[in-house]
């Protein structure tokens, strides 16, 4: 006779409000779940979508009230040897659990998954969870109320900031039981709670010796590690603490454009005293090593004397190799992550990896992604950089709050230091700065040092970024409106930062997407009209710029006035497109003192009108996307240019380079460089490139021209690579007014 594999049943739920937690609902609708309350109520109320016109507002009165979601419980026959749980993977953000009105838990925190015991309850029984309102700071007596009634709300919770409004998100904060919860019918003797693969891998790299971390009361398993091709390399049974593996010659796991993301498979199966299988637990293994490491000759900065603080190392080594990371910031795809599925994340994180990209910073201000997100990073080779949820805020260290991120943040390293794509842990976002104000003083960063040592030692860990050496910003094509204001091309060639990790150049997205977001009495002329303001095209950044994040008058001064809104979208996104292409590449320019870049932002939560995005919601890709994935090759041709709008008929020159971040050399290259306007083509010279060594760049010569003196708006820059099409670079520059 065989035991039964543990089953899983979904249960029907119907959710109501109300003000007092104590009072039944006065009318429950159907729930999803996973999914949030605003929705459920919203489709049960006919409501229209919520990213239309300014619907988000109708969603503010449910931030203040509890919501009750509710089921019967449906019992499955149990044999003696088995138990009945309901596991929930996450609230968001603070519940109490009934049953039969009897309260049997209760936790802040919506990372900390928990589990219920219903194996003495009857048929029938009730089952609540009761969702408590969002969390919120009370402002201050005397307090600036903008500031306020947005993200310092959070600032004594671990709820993140995003959902209580930013530059490129509306006030809209997601409740509900976000993550997958399920009843689960298991042996009651012999389970794991928590099954990873540990390994340690030799120094050179020719061996990884592989051992079970597993909780739970199983006392006898079966192991078996499968290698990246399916094949077996090892099979053992025993307790799963006496348990090892060697293997020998390991597949190592590498960053996208580096090598093969390679993962072993392991396979750790519960056996009953009969030695039948009870619990079978599958889970991918990436073999890596990452270290931050310093740039050469930065220690040498200090002079005489000691310094107080040297740049942070922030290179990265992977596998014994100094690599470039390029990449961009990850915004949550959704304002409603318990939406997110296996197909969404994978509709854009196919878009990131496209785009030559190995690097991700899951920014501090959104959620810690749900499990496929972490699968998927394994499996494209993208190294994600993973930020606690603290977000440009002061975070004061309570007993309280430290007691919730305490949880929170345990709650998430378990869950997620298995995945080799984690290359480090990161406190926060933008903390040492004036309006958060922290220091590494504060409690709550020190937790968080302490945890992250405690639980993964092995990965790096940054208390925030920016830190000395990295930069985060500008964000804009021209840094100011006055007519000789400094561009993108002026500001980056003058810096040397050790990293930059938030850049941006904004741009609406398509004209046809606007027509879906924008009233046709507001959709031109473009102003500052509250569907345009509400969508972030105006007044959603500094003060002192009123058009971020649209900047029409920046395509008026290259361009001059626009006739229609599809030709002021074609201009801004090509401004767009030009500055991160420059921005990049200078970025790449700057390596080895420079070894990061990564652009503000990758993808938007909503519609927005203008954005920094390179990705519009929900998964349009602007112009920008393709030359950012252009500006990333691993190995091209590169022109470093000294602006973007030349006057017909003036001199123009640019350094060529021959950029490198493949492990692979690069023998001699012939360049030929030219601009074309129209039928003209104008030579400026050519470059034999003697190669490169791996990882290396080879800088070249300036040539010079005249600039075309054909009509129209733009030219090209042409840098050409003979036989090798695909190491070649085209720029789109504009003829001075």
């Amino acid at each position: 006779m065989t035991s039964p594999l543990p089953s899983r049943a979904l249960l029907d739920w119907q959710l109501g409000w109300t003000a007092d937690p104590t009072q039944v609902p006065g009318r429950f609708v159907p729930a999803v779940v996973p999914g949030a309350v605003q929705l459920d109520w919203a489709r049960a109320e006919d409501w229209p979508a919520y990213w239309l016109a300014e619907n988000f507002r109708d969603y503010g009165c449910m931030e203040d009230v509890h919501w009750i979601y509710q089921t019967r419980l449906a019992k499955p026959a149990l044999a003696a040897s088995q138990c009945l749980v309901l596991a929930c993977g996450g609230v968001d953000y603070a519940c109490t659990v009934r049953v039969n009105g009897r309260v049997v838990h209760a936790q802040e925190g919506m990372f900390s998954p928990f589990e219920i015991d219903l194996t003495n309850e009857a048929d029938g029984s009730l089952i609540e969870i009761i969702v408590a309102p969002a969390p919120k700071v009370a402002a201050a007596p005397g307090a600036d109320e903008t500031l306020e009634s947005g993200r310092a709300q959070a600032s004594q919770s671990c709820k993140p900031a995003v959902s209580y409004g930013w530059d490129f998100h509306p006030r809209l904060i997601p409740l509900g039981i976000w993550e997958d919860t399920y009843l689960e019918t298991r042996p009651a003797a012999s389970w794991l709670d928590h099954v990873e693969v540990a390994y340690d891998l030799a120094d050179d790299f020719t061996a990884a010796d592989l051992r079970l971390v597993t909780e739970g009361s199983a006392t006898r398993v079966r192991w078996t590690l499968r290698d990246p091709a399916g094949t077996v390399v090892a099979s053992h049974e025993g307790a799963p603490e006496s348990l090892s593996i060697r293997v020998e010659k390991p597949e190592l796991w590498w960053p996208n454009t580096e090598g093969a993301p390679s993962l072993y498979t392991s396979v750790v199966e519960v056996l009953d005293a009969t030695g039948v299988s009870v619990q079978s637990i599958s889970q991918r293994v990436g073999l890596r090593r990452i270290r931050l490491v310093m740039a050469p000759g930065q220690f040498e900065l200090e002079g005489d004397l000691p310094s107080s603080q040297p740049p942070v190392p922030i290179t990265f080594e992977v596998n014994g190799r100094e690599i470039f990371i390029r990449g961009a910031n990850w915004a949550c795809p959704d304002i409603f992550p318990g939406t997110l599925t296996p197909e969404r994340y994978r509709e854009q994180l196919t878009l990131f990896a496209g785009a030559n990209f190995n690097f991700l910073r899951a920014w501090g201000g959104a959620i810690v992604n749900k499990t496929t997100f972490f699968e998927q990073c394994d499996e494209l080779g993208l190294l994600v950089w993973q930020e606690f949820q603290l977000a440009c805020n002061r975070y004061e260290g309570t007993p309280a709050y430290l007691r919730v991120l305490d949880q929170e943040s345990r709650a998430i390293l378990r869950r997620r230091r298995r995945h080799a794509c984690i290359a480090l842990w990161c406190g926060g976002n933008e903390l040492f700065n004036s309006w958060s104000q922290m220091t590494m003083q504060d409690h709550a960063l020190r937790l968080l040092a302490r945890n992250c040592f405690d639980l993964d030692p092995s990965r790096p860990f940054l208390p925030t970024s920016p830190l000395y050496g990295i930069r985060h910003g500008d964000y804009r094509f021209r840094m100011g409106r006055e007519p000789d204001s400094p561009t993108l091309f002026d500001v980056y060639p003058a810096l040397s930062a050790t990293a930059y990790i938030e850049f941006g150049v904004p741009a609406p997205p398509s004209a046809a997407t606007l027509r879906g977001i924008i009233p046709p009495e507001e959709i031109w002329p473009v102003r500052q009209t509250s569907a345009w303001t509400t969508r972030h095209a105006f007044g959603s950044w500094k003060a002192d710029e009123p058009n971020s994040w649209l900047y029409p008058e920046v395509a008026e001064h290259y361009f001059g006035p626009s006739d229609s809104l599809e030709q002021l979208v074609d201009r801004l996104q090509l401004l767009q497109s030009v500055g991160y292409t420059g921005i990049y590449e200078e970025g790449r320019r700057q390596k080895p003192v420079c070894s990061a870049v990564a652009c503000w932002v990758f993808n938007e939560p909503w519609p927005c009108a203008a954005n920094n995005s390179l990705v519009a919601w929900p998964n349009e890709p602007k112009p920008a996307y393709h030359a950012v994935a252009a500006a990333n090759r691993p190995v091209m041709a590169s022109a470093r240019i000294p602006r973007f709008d030349w006057p017909r008929g003036a001199e123009f020159s640019t350094t060529l380079f021959l950029l490198n971040d493949s492990p692979q050399a690069i023998g001699a290259l012939e360049f030929s460089v030219r601009l074309e306007a129209g039928d003209e083509s104008i030579a400026l010279g050519t470059w034999r490139c003697p190669g490169t060594p791996a990882n290396e760049h080879c800088a070249g010569p300036v040539v010079a021209g005249r600039v075309p003196a054909s009509p129209g708006e733009t030219f090209d820059l042409v840098v050409e690579v003979a036989g090798h099409p695909e190491l070649s670079s085209r720029y789109t520059l504009a003829f001075a007014r």
